[in-house]
Formats: C-alpha cells, structure tokens, sequence
C-alpha cells in the first residue's frame, strides 16, 4: 500500500492517526491545559511550568508560552522570521522508547550569526520553507513578539511535511528573530 491513504505497509492511516492523538492525548494528561487563548497577549502565563493554550479548535496545535519575546515588535505578514527549535517525538515516547532532543537549537546560543536558523516568510504558505516546516510553527506569531520562545504539541496536520504522512506529533521548542539587516 502507497500514498495518501496509507502511512505504512502494516498500519492503515486511521490507525496511525489513532496512535497520534494518543500520544498526543498522554503527554498532554500530564500538563495544565487552558483550552481558550487570551485576548491580550499580554494575559499568556510564561515559564517552563506554564498551562499549554489550544489555538486551534481541533486540538492539533497547544502553545506553552517560556516567553512573550518583544510585544512591541509583533511579526507582519511577509515578515522573513528566523527560527531555532528542538523537537521530541512524542509518538516513539508513547510506544516506549526514549527518543532525544533534535533540532538547532544547540549550534548557537544566541540570536547571532542567524544564518545558522531558518527561516520563513510570516503567512506566505507558498513558499518552500512554509511548506516543509508546516503551518503549525507560525501560530504563535498571532500572539508574540520577536525573541519570543514556546513549546508546541504540534500533531502531524500542522507539522514538517515529512511528518505529514507518517503521522508522527512533535513537542517542539521553538525561538523566533528578526531578520537583521
């Protein structure tokens, strides 16, 4: 079997997605989630102890917001933003296994020499870097300013497109810069 409506020769895709939101539903038991955004940015509680927000209304995406970053200097559409981030296979946790850390948020420790991030372009789903880092990490832009840091219960709808077809939910730890000129 192949394509869309399988993600592998033994589990059909329904039974995939299943496992996602399993794993999704197990870690996210053992948080304080708030299931309403605030109006305000403002209002978010911050730290590595604060609840998970669901942004959106089919609980695929949750936001813990570590920090607001600068509220005054709020991403525009068309805004090339640079990021970093570290992501944990949520799903490989579930089954059991004791999967690490990933990402690039350990290749700098600051936001210089940026060209060792990536990037998007804020709401153009368009471009190839939308495209392969997913919809999904761009959501907490509605809220937060540049230097701003979270971490996303991310399912595979919103995720990095190889994500997509292998059902596989992401913890990801994320931080967004401007792009210097």
């Amino acid at each position: 079997m192949s394509g869309l409506g399988s993600c592998s020769k033994t589990q059909s895709y329904s039974e995939l997605l299943r496992e996602e939101e399993k794993a999704v539903n197990n870690y996210l038991a053992g948080q304080k989630i708030i299931n309403n955004v605030p109006e305000d940015s403002i209002s978010f509680i911050t730290g590595t102890d604060a609840p998970f927000y669901r942004l959106d209304e089919d609980g695929y995406i949750y936001m813990q917001v570590i920090n607001k970053g600068d509220l005054s200097q709020k991403v525009k559409a068309g805004d090339v933003v640079y990021f970093r981030y570290n992501r944990l296979d949520l799903k490989s946790e579930y089954l059991g296994s004791d999967p690490s850390w990933n990402g690039t948020q350990n290749q700098l420790t600051s936001s210089t020499n940026l060209n060792m991030s990536y990037k998007f372009v804020y709401k153009n789903q368009y471009l190839e870097s939308s495209q392969y880092f997913g919809q999904g990490i761009q959501w907490p832009l509605k809220f937060l300013g540049y230097n701003s840091e979270v971490n996303l219960v991310l399912r595979s709808y919103y995720g990095f497109s190889d994500d997509q077809t292998s059902c596989i939910p992401y913890l990801i730890n994320l931080k967004y810069y401007r792009a210097e000129y």
